[in-house]
């Protein structure tokens, strides 16, 4: 096998991203979820309870993890979010 070819067939192309499919709901509580100091502070700002938000949240993270895209800490949720246009760096 010359160079060219190993080099070729090792270098495998990069995977594309999976967007995961978040509901109205699961957006917007995402957004206030990374916007907000804490679960209470999202909670209230969308008239739910902090469970509620925690609920939604572990279900989000699943449908991440699902595509193949895990965020296990909110700084990683964000950066999907990001990557994904549903919150602008603006934003934040």
């Amino acid at each position: 096998m010359n160079r060219s070819a190993m080099h070729t067939s090792l270098v495998s192309a990069p995977k594309p991203c999976r967007k995961p499919s978040l509901s109205t709901r699961e957006v917007e509580v995402l957004r206030a979820w990374v916007l907000a100091d804490s679960k209470q502070a999202a909670a209230s700002s969308l008239f739910i309870t902090s469970a509620t938000v925690n609920t939604h949240i572990t279900r989000i993270r699943g449908k991440y993890a699902d595509a193949g895209r895990p965020a296990t800490t909110k700084a990683a949720l964000l950066a999907r979010a990001i990557q994904d246009g549903v919150i602008n760096l603006n934003d934040v």
